[in-house]
């Protein structure tokens, strides 16, 4: 059970055929290293929760999946999305308990396919179209969605070594 990638740590001094290569090399680390310390911890520990408020292993991960679906299906790209904030439900993150760990880190890694080839095939300094995700406001360029997502991937990925380590799950490269 994975993401079905190589978990590859993009080294400050590797070779890349463009910037865009880079991020995604980023995105996809992190998005790895999520499922891995999900798949450490099993189904069971993934729906508890590890800190006072409350969230659990397998919210963040559909929180994640979601967060990518939001800034560049819908955000960037102007597409319809069903629901962009599925993964919230009376301001909480929110798993339907029929959703299996499995589920998630297939969806995880269909939105990550859907996230490399939006990156790989703009140039960064594409604006992005006008839409209900910018609240009025003039959308940014791909680069900047692009930063955005490799933020909150570091940031949760922080949160979830955390609550892996207390739970005797795998942390850390």
């Amino acid at each position: 059970m994975g993401t079905g990638r190589a978990k590859v740590f993009v080294e400050a001094t590797a070779g890349a055929s463009s910037r865009n290569d880079v991020l995604v090399g980023y995105l996809d680390y992190f998005r790895a290293s999520i499922a891995d310390r999900l798949v450490s911890l099993g189904e069971d520990v993934v729906r508890r929760s590890g800190v006072p408020s409350g969230w659990t292993p397998v919210e963040l991960a559909v929180h994640l999946t979601n967060v990518e679906r939001r800034w560049l299906v819908w955000g960037f790209l102007g597409e319809d999305v069903a629901d962009p904030w599925a993964d919230h439900r009376d301001e909480r993150w929110y798993v339907p308990a029929e959703r299996t760990l499995v589920d998630v880190l297939e969806e995880l890694e269909r939105q990550g396919a859907r996230t490399r080839e939006i990156v790989r095939g703009q140039a960064l300094d594409t604006v992005g179209r006008p839409g209900p995700r910018w609240d009025g406001a003039d959308p940014p360029t791909l680069e900047r969605v692009v930063l955005h997502l490799v933020q909150e991937y570091a940031r949760h990925l922080g949160h979830l070594d955390v609550v892996t380590e207390l739970a005797g799950g795998s942390t850390g490269e």
